[in-house]
């Protein structure tokens, strides 16, 4: 008996499917741009040559007396191929060569101002390449992201050489002055991150300081990688600040860290310091069992966001009371931080929101992290601390001024929380 049967038609396979995608979108504006591009970038460097032998091609230079010739200042040899990628895509082009006259009667290559040596991208396209980077996505990822534009010309390496050139823009942030910077106010923290050392995954704390302006806009002042948040390592941070012309603040507002303390005690000591409120709340919850976490929580947010100095005490008084005899730790944590925990009540009430933590930083700390998730483990701990004013510094995080700003130039009270009530 014959048997009759039929095959299933084979689908094609993902890898063919995704190839055939884009294969017949043929924009006839996108080619004739690039057309013109090439003609364009060929036509502004001709321009330039023009300009430094003083004649157009084929031209004779112009007299400088009615029968005297003026002198050739050099002469043109043939032309380079030369690959450049922009935004506009790869192009080929043609850069005309000449060799220009010296002084002592010899010759030296002409080189372009407008496209130097060995340049295969423009800027543009290098910031596009980095911006796509900081966008939170890995070189592998850059690389496919933008290969239909670049005509898969962007590998890995690029990617990598053009971070590399990030680098001189972060020397020069480091190193420059801060002696004409307003600053009236910082806002100090820091951060822990996963970076690679001696082939090893390693935990480094990104030490961070923000300054703020007398007319209320943030601004990042340093960003340094070190071991942890100890006294010397904040030392080093801030006496780079000083050195480096930054005046002497205001108000403080820092984490609680015990290192970030003695650094401030040790250089500005009778500056006015606010405890952020978010860290000593995280402490509280520490120190007891899960069950209490909603009723203390209540308890200290009536506490910190009462409406005045005196029902703020007044609610001080009671949560210590109430917590002495329920669990005594919470009352001990909450007495650890003294008087520093209310400083922002001796501001203006406008100010609270923006002096009573150090949310700022801890935006830009989530940020960060939000950006590198993806590549787990940085390359290096320079990379790391110029990855995060990068970020800033691009535009890709942008900082807007603190609440209560207009009222910035008002000085603060010398009266204590206890002397309010």
């Amino acid at each position: 008996m014959r048997r009759n049967s039929t095959k299933p038609v084979e689908s094609h396979s993902g890898a063919e499917t995704s190839a055939q995608l884009f294969h017949d979108w043929f924009d006839p504006i996108e080619s004739g741009v690039r057309d013109r591009v090439r003609n364009f970038i060929e036509s502004m460097i001709e321009a330039e040559l023009e300009e430094a032998l003083s004649r157009p091609r084929y031209g004779r230079p112009a007299k400088v007396e009615e029968d005297r010739p003026a002198s050739l200042n050099g002469h043109r040899h043939g032309h380079r191929s030369r690959s450049l990628m922009g935004t506009f895509g790869p192009v080929k082009i043609e850069v005309p060569r000449a060799r220009l006259n010296t002084p002592d009667g010899k010759t030296t290559e002409w080189k372009s101002k407008m496209l130097p040596a060995y340049q295969r991208r423009t800027r543009a396209a290098d910031a596009l390449i980095a911006g796509a980077y900081l966008s939170g996505t890995n070189t592998r990822r850059v690389r496919r992201a933008l290969a239909a534009l670049f005509g898969g010309a962007v590998g890995k390496d690029t990617v990598s050489r053009v971070w590399r050139k990030v680098q001189s823009d972060w020397e020069a942030w480091n190193a420059r002055s801060l002696a004409d910077e307003p600053i009236v106010r910082l806002i100090l923290d820091g951060t822990v991150v996963r970076v690679r050392l001696d082939k090893k995954a390693t935990s480094i704390s990104l030490l961070v300081v923000l300054g703020i302006r007398e007319d209320g806009q943030k601004v990042l002042l340093a960003v340094k990688n070190m071991g942890g948040e100890t006294k010397e390592a904040w030392r080093t941070v801030l006496d780079d600040l000083v050195k480096r012309g930054l005046r002497k603040p205001e108000f403080l507002i820092v984490d609680g860290g015990s290192g970030l303390d003695a650094a401030l005690a040790a250089i500005w000591g009778d500056v006015p310091t606010q405890r952020c409120t978010v860290h000593k709340h995280r402490n509280l919850l520490a120190h007891t069992p899960e069950r209490l976490h909603d009723e203390i929580t209540a308890d200290y947010t009536d506490m910190i966001y009462a409406d005045t100095p005196q029902e703020i005490h007044k609610r001080r008084n009671a949560f210590l009371r109430k917590w002495r005899l329920r669990h005594s730790a919470v009352a001990d944590s909450l007495e650890e931080a003294g008087d520093r925990l209310f400083t922002f009540t001796r501001l203006p009430p406008s100010q609270w929101k923006s002096a009573r933590t150090t949310n700022a930083i801890e935006r830009l700390h989530e940020e960060f992290k939000r950006r590198i998730k993806t590549q787990t483990v940085l390359p290096s701990s320079d990379t790391a601390a110029m990855l995060f004013w990068a970020l800033l510094a691009s535009g890709q995080i942008v900082m807007r001024k603190v609440d209560g700003w207009q009222t910035l130039s008002t000085k603060l009270s010398d009266q204590l929380l206890d002397a309010a009530a």
